[in-house]
């Protein structure tokens, strides 16, 4: 892959100041949200080809990587979701647009003809929402799980105004699913990453143009016009996950009625005193308890199993109360030997759990 400098841009006309410096908002896609809306205008409207745009990760899980992804993948991904959602409209921009999922918020309104609506130009969720479902046509706007907690509390009458909310970056609690639709609100769960430039399957099935290789024990792959060229300096993590036409995602996962089900990640089945145990699967069934508002579960370094599993809950529930739930369903092995509560979960700026906060809990002396 070769290597660009910031404002290169490969056709259009971009001779001019403006044009440049609207381009090198895009690498990596950084500035304030009406900064990013008009480079990427300008990117859409390039004659020819432009310069691929950069995205860096959020680093949820370790060091954050810069993804290369061309006008091509980003297009073939934001046709696909309209073709799916049943055609272009009004969208909701209420997660940051430096991330690929706000990002393609701002590509898919574009592409139907207006900006999107900004969460931040109004003084609450409701008047955002309200603004987007009066312009006519279909609404839509896109979340992660823990907007939605909050969000189905205070604005539910608010959310059943769009006609899809996209829920993705991270697991989805069933519960939390149910009570939303129960209020009217027409959820579509989405799985994908960066390098797919954004969700690729919407509710277990893959976009069309999108094909999806799922076996036991190993790496979800996934192939298809959406995905990226690379990453940015990286060819030995590239070479690593781009395999022959497939991008090889970190996430272990199952077809279950012609639908996928994401397992987890494959970093996530963690080893304690010679057991795996899938944290995932934990967590989910610590999200079924009533007492759990919030929940992520994690493997620590222990001297004695190895690593622990430790459960980090947002409610009123006691460690033995935790290992008692996860038992019924699960080993008991499985079940967290550390349960730590809090307030509130750590979050990244794009909304997903901050992990290595999390870690870093259990590596402050106490």
């Amino acid at each position: 892959m070769m290597a660009t400098e910031p404002g290169e841009v490969h056709g259009g006309d971009c001779s001019s100041a403006a044009s440049v410096r609207r381009v090198s908002f895009l690498r990596p896609v950084h500035g304030t949200t009406p900064e990013v809306i008009e480079a990427v205008r300008a990117w859409l409207d390039a004659p020819a080809e432009p310069a691929p745009l950069i995205v860096e990760t959020s680093g949820s899980t370790g060091r954050p990587k810069r993804v290369v992804l061309s006008r091509r993948a980003v297009l073939a991904s934001a046709h696909a979701a309209h073709q799916r959602l049943g055609g272009g409209g009004t969208w909701l921009l209420t997660v940051p647009a430096s991330y690929v999922a706000g990002l393609q918020v701002v590509v898919r309104a574009l592409l139907a003809g207006a900006d999107p609506v900004l969460l931040e130009d109004h003084e609450s969720f409701a008047a955002a929402a309200a603004a987007a479902c009066v312009a006519g046509g279909p609404a839509y706007l896109s979340l992660v799980p823990t907007q939605l907690h909050r969000l189905v509390e205070t604005d539910p009458e608010a959310l059943a105004g769009f006609d899809a909310v996209l829920l993705g970056g991270g697991p989805i609690d069933p519960a939390l699913r149910r009570r939303a639709e129960d209020r009217g609100v027409r959820v579509v769960s989405t799985y994908g990453a960066s390098e797919t430039s954004g969700g690729c399957v919407y509710d277990g099935r893959p976009l069309d143009g999108v094909e999806l290789d799922v076996r036991d024990g190993e790496p979800i792959r996934i192939r298809g016009d959406v995905l990226f060229d690379g990453y940015d300096g990286d060819p030995e993590l590239t070479a690593r996950t781009l395999v022959d036409g497939w991008f090889v995602t970190s996430d272990l996962g199952r077809i279950v009625d012609g639908r996928l089900q994401v397992l987890g990640r494959v970093d996530d089945v963690v080893i304690s005193g010679g057991v795996n145990v899938p944290t995932p699967a934990v967590a989910a069934r610590l999200r079924a308890h009533l007492a759990v508002d919030q929940v992520e579960v994690l493997g620590v370094a222990d001297a004695e199993w190895g690593q622990r599993v430790v459960a980090f809950v947002v409610g009123d529930l006691s460690l033995e109360q935790a290992r008692d739930w996860v038992s019924v369903e699960h080993p008991r092995a499985w079940a967290p030997r550390d349960l730590v509560r809090l307030d509130d979960l750590p979050l990244l700026p794009n909304g997903k759990i901050d992990r290595q906060a999390l870690r870093r809990l259990m590596e402050e002396p106490a």
